[in-house]
């Protein structure tokens, strides 16, 4: 083929994926599967019939688009969740990933009569959870997911890939070795991976978020110096043997939370470069396989990710999370939360390029698993966390924020509000929303035209409201502006209950002041305290907390401290 035939053939491709993409809502799947049955439809036994099976380019191509998809997804990691979800997470990602590879490791030597280092390398790729997916789920699929779970399911699938990476290549010297390995270059190999990673990842996201604030460059240039330097890192890390993953998720999560003025602006670009790299990285995986040989393993490749769903990865999140007093419910949703997408496949390029023998059955397995964890998995998450009730009510947002990047202008930001609403039917004088003092209306729009800005103009349903502000006022402002959630079951009256009290309230107040009982509690405990001995130090919004006949529901937190609770009464 001619460059412009490849050209044009890769443009209608990723055309086609996007306009695919609103059919996966109606159908209830994961849009990253449209995008891999695509590349399968386009492939050598689909209509396209394209011939393609350059495993290096491939290979190429995927480490390029999960580099970029972690960029991006650390970035929108916030550190204030490590409190919560770190340890947690770390131990998911090394401990978890280990018994789960071990598990299906042991199950796909048994189905495919092989070697027990071929079974374990098997295990091993579909072992991690991939971030990709995760990240575009999750984000997706708007759930807003109580912060425990949803920071340890953003964290582990960020940092478990150098585990899985590491079992790959030290079972893949194994076999190429004939288990003539020695522990020492093993563990030397494992605190490469982590060691370098972590160093590299955090002092690169340091001196990268300098120089954004340094140096001098036209807005559109940000993003691109955020995307080049970070494959700076992520090279660079893998050249020293490290994990270039990891590392550059840590430099994304570094960057992502400091105060910089064009973060906004680095954070809309490398949005659509995320959609793009998973975009194209499964369009290539999907050209590379061949569906005919997937149905030849399909029977045994399925009993294998039966295996890994409903055992192998529920044992070891069970096992992993036990220090951490979850609840059952998050343990089970992080359990069904263990997606498998692009990092399986790209991990079973490694035995082509390591020359072993059964890498054709290895890869087609692990699409299999892949497919069957998109289909079964993916489609069903947001039905499973309304199950287990895990979401809470979507904090207030502005909808559209505008960085002042000037100097001048200090930390305010431009916030653009929609008034909606019960609140709004009636319309009401500038003159009395009561906004925080540092907060200015800058502008006041109503179909189509600008209104000027005076107290006596009233607002009403559907107006914007532009305002100058700052970040700390944010909360407040959001929660006099916006409407109330539309669904019934995250209203916030209906979730958190009708009365709301503050954290340092004592237990022997409430007890008075609503003629409830609470046993086996100190009545000379404040609320806060009372939440945080029974969460073992690290309350959430939305935990629940049942004593005698209420119920207490943390509304707000400030690091582990509880600053606001719902109460309900129970009806017995």
């Amino acid at each position: 083929m001619t460059a412009s035939t490849l050209l044009l053939i890769g443009a209608m491709m990723i055309t086609l994926s996007i306009l695919l993409s609103p059919l996966s809502n109606r159908l209830g799947v994961p849009v990253l599967l449209l995008f891999l049955v695509v590349g399968m439809l386009s492939g050598e036994e689909g209509p396209g019939g394209i011939q393609f099976n350059d495993v290096n380019t491939s290979f190429l191509v995927g480490n390029l688009a999960l580099a970029i998809i972690l960029l991006d997804g650390g970035m929108r990691t916030r550190v204030a969740t490590f409190r919560v979800g770190l340890k947690p997470a770390l131990m998911l990602a090394t401990f978890g990933v280990v018994i789960t590879a071990v598990i299906t490791g042991l199950v796909a030597m048994w189905v495919f009569h092989l070697s027990l280092l071929s079974g374990l390398l098997i295990g091993t790729m579909v072992s991690s959870t991939d971030a990709a997916v995760v990240f575009a789920l999750l984000q997706g699929k708007g759930l807003n997911l109580n912060e425990r779970v949803g920071a340890t399911l953003e964290i582990e699938s960020g940092s478990n890939d150098p585990m899985a990476i590491f079992l790959t290549m030290l079972l893949i010297s194994l076999i190429g070795e004939a288990g003539h390995v020695g522990w020492f270059d093993s563990a030397l190999l494992l605190i490469k991976q982590f060691g370098i990673g972590v160093v590299a990842g955090a002092a690169a996201g340091y001196v990268l978020a300098w120089l954004i604030m340094n140096v001098t460059l036209t807005l559109a240039l940000y993003p691109l110096l955020v995307t080049a330097f970070g494959l700076v890192v992520f090279s660079a890390t893998n050249e020293l043997g490290g994990s270039g993953f990891l590392a550059i998720y840590l430099c994304g999560v570094v960057v992502g939370n400091r105060k910089l003025k064009v973060l906004q602006d680095i954070l809309h670009v490398h949005d659509g470069l995320a959609w793009l790299a998973q975009l194209v990285l499964f369009l290539i995986l999907g050209l590379l396989v061949t569906p005919s040989n997937l149905l030849v393993v399909a029977p045994g490749a399925l009993l294998i990710a039966l295996v890994l769903t409903f055992f192998a990865r529920p044992l070891s999140v069970w096992l992993g999370l036990l220090p951490f007093h979850f609840r059952w419910r998050e343990v089970v949703f992080i359990s069904w939360v263990g997606l498998r997408g692009a990092v399986p496949i790209v991990l079973a390029l490694f035995p082509f390029m390591a020359g072993v023998q059964e890498a054709y059955l290895m890869f087609n397995v692990a699409f299999v698993v892949v497919l069957f964890s998109l289909i079964i998995q993916g489609s069903s998450l947001s039905t499973v966390a309304r199950w287990l009730k895990l979401e809470v009510p979507a904090a207030y947002q502005a909808e559209r924020v505008y960085p002042l990047d000037l100097k001048e202008a200090g930390d305010f930001e431009l916030y653009v509000f929609r008034l909606r609403g019960k609140r709004w039917q009636t319309p009401r004088f500038l003159r009395d929303l009561a906004l925080p003092k540092a907060t200015g209306v800058a502008a006041v729009f109503r179909d189509g035209r600008y209104l000027p800005v005076v107290p006596d103009l009233a607002v009403k349903e559907e107006d914007l409201l532009a305002l100058v502000a700052q970040e700390s006022d944010l909360p407040r402002l959001s929660e006099r502006l916006t409407a109330e959630q539309k669904s019934q079951y995250l209203q916030e009256l209906d979730f958190f209950g009708e009365f709301l009290l503050n954290g340092d309230a004592r237990l022997s107040d409430v007890q008075q002041a609503y003629g409830v009982t609470v046993p086996d509690a100190d009545p000379a405990m404040t609320l806060s305290e009372c939440i945080i001995s029974r969460f073992h130090g690290h309350p959430v919004v939305g935990d629940k907390l049942e004593l005698g006949s209420i119920t207490l529901i943390v509304k707000g937190v400030n690091g582990d401290q509880v600053t606001s609770v719902g109460l309900k009464l129970n009806a017995f």
